[in-house]
């Protein structure tokens, strides 16, 4: 999220010397300069309002969280690539990669949506996409305890409606059927 607020920040800096700049040549009565400026400074103010928007949805995901985890291993239906990233914050509103923000149901019916939830002994496989593309990402989570695991599988439940299909958890203190709380 650091990112996504710099890379704003720069934006708003550039929109306002390019309006400064061109309100000068303005002045000083220089047209073809203040036009490049003004082309300049529309340019920067479009990037300044998708890098605001991008940081809106970011803080959202970030104050909404269900869990976050410090690394991600991301796999794409498209190609055989691994990419890993760092600050991967799961929320019912979306998924903050690094600074890549994918949101939940945002874009329609035809949008990403999160398909599919599997959580292990080790790891949270999230699943998540188009019905054209779609996208794996292997969280580490971390999780030690049972009653943990069931109050994330809950709340995952309750938020995204999405049921987590749980494994390796049998050996648990306990039945392995109260995992699943359907």
């Amino acid at each position: 999220m650091k990112t996504i607020r710099r890379w704003r920040n720069v934006c708003a800096l550039l929109f306002a010397v390019n309006i400064a700049l061109a309100a000068l040549f303005i002045v000083i009565q220089t047209p073809e300069a203040a036009i490049a400026y003004s082309v300049a400074a529309g340019v920067a103010l479009v990037c300044l309002l998708t890098q605001h928007r991008l940081l809106h949805d970011a803080s959202l995901i970030c104050d909404n969280r269900i869990f976050s985890v410090p690394s991600a291993i991301i796999t794409s239906s498209n190609s055989t690539n691994e990419k890993t990233r760092e600050e991967t914050v799961v929320s019912t509103f979306g998924l903050l990669l690094g600074n890549k923000v994918y949101r939940w149901g945002r874009d329609g019916v035809g949008g990403t949506r999160l398909r599919e939830i599997k959580l292990g002994r080790k790891r949270v496989w999230l699943t998540f996409g188009t019905k054209n593309s779609m996208q794996r990402v292997e969280l580490l989570h971390g999780i030690a305890n049972r009653q943990d695991v069931l109050e994330i599988t809950q709340r995952l439940w309750r938020e995204t409606g999405i049921q987590a299909d749980i494994s390796d958890w049998s050996s648990v203190n306990g039945n392995p059927s109260t995992l699943n709380p359907r």
